[in-house]
C-alpha cells in the first residue's frame, strides 16, 4: 500500500483540489477532500453487518480499542447462553483504571459488506451505545481502513477492494449520534480563553465505554 501525494518539489500545485489516493494493488481507492461542512463533525463510524447470519446494526468500528467487545444483552439476543462462552483470563480497564474480568469469549462469523470473517468477541456485563465494538483486532485481521471523517471503511476482498458505507440509519435514529453530527471540532483553530466551555461546541458529556457514569 502506498500513499500517493505530490512531492515537496512540485511547483504550482493547488492543494485545495488534491485527493488522497490509496494504491491498493491491484485496485485504487480514492478519498476525496471533504468540504468544511462535511468534515467538521465528531461522528463515530457505525456499520451494519451479520452475526452468524443474523442482521446486526450499531456496530462501532473503533481504532482506539485493541479488542472486540459484545455486551451480554446482545449476546443473549443472539440466542446464546453461558454454556456457549469460552473461559478467558482477559481483564478490561476503564478510564478510571478500574479493572474487571469479562464474562467470557465467543467466536462468531461476522459479515461486513460482502466479507465474512471468524471474529472473536469478549463479552462484557456493561452496556454501551453500540451492539458490537470492533477494535484493532478485527480492523487488522479484516485488512481494512476505516475513516470516521468519510463515514466508510475500505476493505480487501481477495485481490479486490470494497467500500462499506457507514450506518446512516443509526445517525438518524440516535439523539447522541445527531449531537455529534452537529458538534463542531475544537481542534483546527487557535483559541485563547480562561475557560473552555464545551457547550460552545455542542459537545455532550463523555461516557466511559461499558459504564453508566458520565464525567
Amino acid at each position: 500500500m502506498e500513499f500517493v501525494a505530490p512531492s515537496s518539489d512540485d511547483e504550482g500545485v493547488d492543494f485545495s483540489d488534491q485527493i488522497a489516493q490509496l494504491a491498493l494493488d491491484p485496485m485504487t481507492a480514492i478519498f476525496e477532500k471533504l468540504a468544511d461542512n462535511e468534515r467538521h463533525h465528531l461522528k463515530a463510524l457505525f456499520v451494519k453487518g451479520r452475526v452468524d447470519g443474523q442482521p446486526m446494526t450499531k456496530i462501532l468500528v473503533d481504532g482506539g480499542a485493541a479488542i472486540n467487545i459484545m455486551p451480554y444483552v446482545v449476546y443473549q439476543k443472539l440466542g446464546k447462553g453461558d454454556q456457549d462462552l469460552t473461559k478467558t483470563d482477559m481483564m478490561l480497564k476503564d478510564f478510571k483504571g478500574n479493572v474487571s474480568p469479562v464474562k467470557g469469549a465467543i467466536c462468531v462469523e461476522l459479515t461486513i459488506g460482502s466479507k465474512t470473517l471468524p471474529t472473536t468477541f469478549f463479552v462484557i456485563s456493561g452496556k454501551g451505545v453500540y451492539n458490537l465494538l470492533l477494535g484493532r483486532d478485527w480492523i487488522h485481521a479484516n485488512c481494512c481502513i476505516p475513516s470516521t471523517m468519510h463515514q466508510c471503511l475500505v476493505q480487501w476482498v481477495g485481490d479486490k477492494i470494497e467500500i462499506v458505507p457507514g450506518d446512516s440509519s443509526y445517525v438518524i435514529a440516535s439523539a447522541e449520534a445527531d449531537t455529534y453530527e452537529r458538534t463542531r471540532c475544537i481542534s483546527g483553530e487557535i483559541w485563547e480563553k480562561d475557560f473552555l466551555k464545551v457547550a460552545d461546541y455542542e459537545i455532550p458529556p463523555i461516557q466511559v465505554v461499558g459504564s453508566d457514569e458520565e464525567f
